[in-house]
């Protein structure tokens, strides 16, 4: 009688309250959770089960607010939600966290053995494969219950004793998030937002670090005498990378702008007030970023100014800080040019004669296009990705049939070795190459059964040795098989997809499947290894990748087919990889789940709207999906440079583009899959108001009584989430209790 009671008292509650009203969503909650907690303690939680599924999700108000654009008025109830810090905005993303927590508490439990069987896959106490910078020789390390790691060195020799230069537990130790900026792959800078900023002074006395406290990733720059463990008084904010001079003192860092595009170089000296920096460089165009780098025979800075499309290369000796930056060649619209150095002459990646790029010399003392002589040719079924220039060779990143390759070549005699890789799909990852003068090349691979597996090539003897391969306990690579497979598109397009599962998977149309996808910025999803993939595989869970256009799987052009204009192909070759799939019997519709994150958020909620009928549950992160509202506001980070990659809503044709698939504007009243949508408060990539409007406006729309949840994360966090492994381990958890309970399995 008591638990009918309660339940009585909550029903009435909320016919009293209006659930667009906070109190009364606050009081119907409270009461129907405490009813919820009762039925779970006294053991029944089918009971439970049956309870969460009454609850009502909070109704967020509608303000009308109106604009014109191209003679279209454009109407959007929810725009308020903009206003962060408002008590209105936090109200409701409150009641939404509120109804998440209610309609997951029986899940509880599964989260828990989830999070262990998740933790009991991970090598707690773990060290990274040391490479030599400078004589020295730097690696990181975790220790088991603590949450991030340990940055250390051994000094002239692995066996020295060592060195710690940054412990990242202690400094987070209050902290409730914090992140270190460390990037070394120039290429990926241009599209993820964490800079390179963990440096040593050539005579390895000073390290330059950034940290991010808050997840907005606004990193402060601190400088650290390893000597003495002194923290410098020399700070810097809103840095987004450095680089040092060959004097140990002089350092050139880029600031931010407020939409948080990298438009400023400064030119500091250790000692001297920040405020009298030198102001170097400002990038007018906001499409365009600066990135700072050395060459890696240390003689000249590189500072990379690039779009989307575009890129421009000016340099300085690292022993004249005080000279002025030239320009390698001028920029040119749509092409694009990456350099690195070596004796008389500037090494070029460039795409000035065809898409997949070529590779060029140029003398130093007249670098302009005309005196560019050609060392590898631009082919149209190969894309080179990268070039890693050493003293007595270089080695080329190629990608050819959707997989990446690694080819070396002398200078010597111009001779050119493959090195060769064994698996149907896998991972290549560059791993750090700091020293100029060595015979060895290091590099990362893996798969979808093979953990991460650190390579040391050696270029004379023409061998590879394993250096270090991730320890994975309680993990049998024998009991799952990996396939890669074919999709074809609309237009006949070969859409490769990427498939792991465990042995005995019965391909009968009744196995569980989970298919990823991203396609977009020139980002080609790797098909690596991870761990944390094993509690779905274990349960029958087939996992799927597709290879969409909008990635750089085949190159610049597969990347053009998948933006701009073509940002359609996008979304109608994951639908073509999903029927397929079906076609093949990997799975059924009724037991299909889809993923993806940020631009691949963007991706869930197009395939949602256009082909809701083919996927059963619905995952997406950091959702990209009001798409042409954001577009319109250049106050908002990366707007206007990501123009050339989404296009200007401004621009009538282009506006057309976005109208037809934007998710947001695309909202229909017809019936959707299950959904999950998470965000973070403090995303600076996708901001908190993207998902929280698409939920507010699918709740109002949609015509099913299925599950939608908005998991919003209060607590500082970034784009890619919590910054601690076990937050994140208890982040994947509530996912896959998500995914396995809407996909009806039991555990």
């Amino acid at each position: 009688m008591i638990i009918l009671s309660l339940y009585k008292l909550a029903v009435d509650l909320g016919k009293i309250f209006s659930l667009s009203n906070d109190t009364g969503v606050y009081i119907s909650t409270v009461m129907r959770h405490l009813y919820l907690c009762t039925l779970l303690f006294i053991g029944l939680p089918s009971l439970a089960t049956a309870m969460s599924s009454s609850l009502k999700p909070p109704v967020a108000k509608k303000e009308s607010h109106d604009t014109m654009l191209h003679g279209i008025v454009r109407h959007d109830d929810y725009f308020w939600l903009r206003q962060k810090n408002t008590p209105d905005v936090l109200s409701y993303l409150d009641a939404e966290n509120r109804y998440t927590d209610a309609m997951m508490k029986p899940t509880e439990g599964l989260q828990n053995s989830l999070f262990k069987e998740l933790l009991s896959h991970e090598q707690e106490a773990d060290v990274t494969a040391p490479y030599r910078y400078q004589g020295d020789y730097y690696y990181s390390r975790t220790e088991p219950g603590k949450p991030y790691e340990i940055h250390c060195r051994k000094q002239g020799s692995p066996q020295a004793p060592e060195q710690v230069l940054l412990d990242l537990n202690e400094l987070g130790k209050n902290e409730k998030f914090i992140a270190l900026a460390d990037v070394s792959d120039a290429e990926w800078k241009k599209f993820e937002s964490q800079p390179r900023l963990y440096r040593v002074s050539d005579d390895g006395n000073i390290l330059a670090y950034a940290l991010d406290k808050t997840g907005f990733r606004v990193y402060t720059l601190f400088f650290k005498n390893l000597r003495t463990h002194e923290i410098l008084p020399d700070k810097m904010n809103a840095v987004d990378g450095m680089v040092w001079a060959k004097d140990n003192k002089t350092i050139f860092y880029v600031t931010e702008d407020n939409t948080k595009r990298a438009n400023q170089v400064h030119r500091h000296v250790l000692g001297s007030d920040p405020k009298d920096d030198t102001l170097i460089y400002e990038e007018k165009d906001e499409r365009f970023s600066i990135n700072l780098d050395r060459t890696r025979d240390e003689q000249f800075i590189l500072m990379t100014i690039a779009s989307h499309t575009t890129s421009e290369v000016r340099y300085l000796s690292t022993s004249t800080p005080l000279g002025e930056f030239k320009t390698i060649a001028s920029r040119m619209q749509g092409q694009e040019y990456y350099v690195d150095h070596r004796g008389d002459n500037f090494y070029i990646r460039t795409n000035d004669l065809g898409r997949n790029f070529r590779v060029v010399s140029t003398p130093i003392n007249d670098s302009r296009r005309s005196h560019w002589r050609e060392l590898v040719s631009v082919r149209e079924d190969v894309t080179i990705e990268n070039i890693d220039v050493f003293k007595d060779f270089y080695v080329l990143l190629e990608r050819k049939g959707g997989l990446e390759h690694l080819r070396v070549v002398k200078f010597k005699d111009n001779t050119s070795d493959d090195i060769a890789f064994s698996e149907p799909a896998y991972s290549l990852t560059l791993d750090d190459n700091e020293t100029f003068d060595t015979h060895h090349y290091r590099y990362q691979l893996s798969s979808f059964i093979t953990p991460q597996s650190v390579f040391d090539y050696d270029v004379n003897a023409k061998a590879k040795t394993l250096l270090k391969q991730q320890v994975v306990p309680h993990y049998d690579p024998s009991l799952y098989v990996e396939e890669r497979v074919f999709a074809p598109a609309p237009d006949a397009t070969q859409i490769p997809i990427s498939i792991v599962y465990k042995k005995g998977i019965k391909k009968d149309g009744t196995a569980p499947l989970l298919l990823y996808g991203y396609g977009a910025y020139r980002l080609s999803r790797p098909v690596e290894f991870d761990a944390n993939r094993l509690p779905l595989l274990d349960r029958g869970i087939v996992y799927a990748r597709a290879h969409i256009r909008g990635g750089g799987e085949f190159g610049n052009p597969w990347y053009d087919q998948g933006r701009m204009q073509n940002k359609k192909n996008t979304f109608t070759d994951f639908i073509a990889s999903a029927e397929y799939l079906i076609q093949q019997k990997y799975t059924s519709s009724s037991h299909l789940a889809i993923e993806g994150r940020s631009a691949g958020g963007l991706l869930m909620g197009a395939v949602a709207n256009m082909r809701p009928d083919l996927f059963k549950v619905v995952i997406a992160g950091m959702p990209f999906v009001d798409v042409i509202n954001t577009m319109l506001d250049e106050t908002l980070p990366l707007t206007v440079g990501e123009f050339e990659e989404w296009g200007n809503p401004k621009i009538k044709e282009q506006y057309n583009w976005m109208a037809a698939y934007s998710p947001y504007d695309n909202v229909a009243a017809h019936s959707y899959p299950v959904m999950l949508v998470e965000s973070s408060y403090n995303d600076s990539q996708v901001m908190y108001f993207e998902p929280a409007k698409w939920v507010a406006k699918l709740r109002a729309t949609k015509s099913d009584k299925n599950l939608l949840l908005l998991k919003m994360n209060m607590k500082p966090a970034s784009h890619a989430g919590n910054s601690g492994r076990y937050d994140r381990l208890h982040d994947i958890a509530f996912r896959y209790a998500f995914l396995f309970s809407n996909l009806g399995m039991k555990s």
